[in-house]
């Protein structure tokens, strides 16, 4: 049986993404990013006569995989389904396609999301970044085909979604463990933590986003800000510490040793103790920076 259309678009996505994958037991096997990739493996990939099937062992189904890589169901079928209106055949439009022209391209195509979930593990809203670096948000809304809307406020401006931190179930998780907790400026570096066993999270919207909001999930926790090597990241690390004064039990920033931010730091070889430590805030009791 030859590979699937479907089969072939997921496989070229996860390698994409880096995500490691290999074929035992008849099946294309990946970790569970669904659940922060604390699995290897967990996650079977098979070809069917109609497309690909998808299952979590640990999550035993496919609808939080699926959500994590931004796919539908309609998207494991080699035929689509019908698909929602304010889409795109290739189920990869995002908004920011319309201002192609103005990039020296024809479109945007979606290569990232990411999903903001609450406390209880509901998706509150996502994240979708598009090849030329746009980024575009949208909030769940089972009203319409795509079950989203590209837009977190009503037609007044007023917000319809809570502020939340990105991956505040494993935030939470954390720091009833007594983990430290990493802040980075977006999330693509926050998956470089992550994938370096870090427990990691940001804001949407990248430098100068983050609120109270935020913050307020940070309480007692111990904290490190990675800031990005530029004007923005100083001043959104200001931001971040200062909201954290007061609430968090140490706070400490730091900065890549190569390159900008964390992704550099990590693609250049470095490890998470080797970042260069610029200011400690608050710090943690005990620490000679506190003396």
């Amino acid at each position: 049986m030859t590979d699937s259309i479907a089969f072939n678009r997921l496989a070229d996505l996860l390698s994409s993404r880096g995500e490691p994958a290999r074929y035992q037991g008849g099946a294309l096997r990946t970790r569970g990013i669904c659940h922060g990739g604390d699995a290897s493996d967990t996650v079977a990939i098979k070809r069917t006569a109609e497309g690909v099937a998808v299952y979590c062992h640990k999550c035993q189904g496919n609808e939080e995989f699926l959500a994590e890589i931004g796919w539908t169901l309609a998207d494991l079928f080699d035929t689509p389904l019908e698909r929602p209106r304010d889409r795109s055949a290739d189920d990869a439009w995002i908004p920011c396609q319309d201002r192609g022209k103005d990039k020296g391209g024809p479109g945007h195509k979606r290569v990232a999301q990411y999903v903001y979930r609450d406390a209880n593990g509901r998706t509150v809203h996502g994240v979708t970044r598009c090849d030329h670096k746009d980024f575009a948000q949208w909030r769940p809304d089972p009203t319409t085909k795509s079950g989203r809307r590209w837009s977190l406020n009503d037609q007044q401006g007023n917000r319809l979604v809570p502020l939340v931190p990105y991956r505040l179930p494993e935030l939470l998780a954390a720091k009833e463990a007594d983990r430290v907790i990493w802040i980075a400026e977006g999330e693509k570096d926050v998956h470089a933590l992550v994938d370096h066993g870090l427990v990691a999270t940001c804001n949407a919207g990248g430098a100068g986003k983050w609120t109270a909001e935020h913050a307020q999930y940070l309480e007692g926790a111990d904290v490190t800000i990675v800031a990005d090597r530029d004007a923005k990241g100083r001043e959104h690390a200001t931001v971040v510490v200062e909201s954290l004064r007061g609430l968090a039990n140490s706070v400490y920033v730091v900065q890549a040793r190569t390159g900008k931010d964390a992704t550099d730091h990590f693609t250049a070889g470095h490890t998470d103790s080797e970042f260069n430590q610029v200011w400690a805030p608050v710090p943690y009791p005990g620490d000679p920076a506190a003396a």
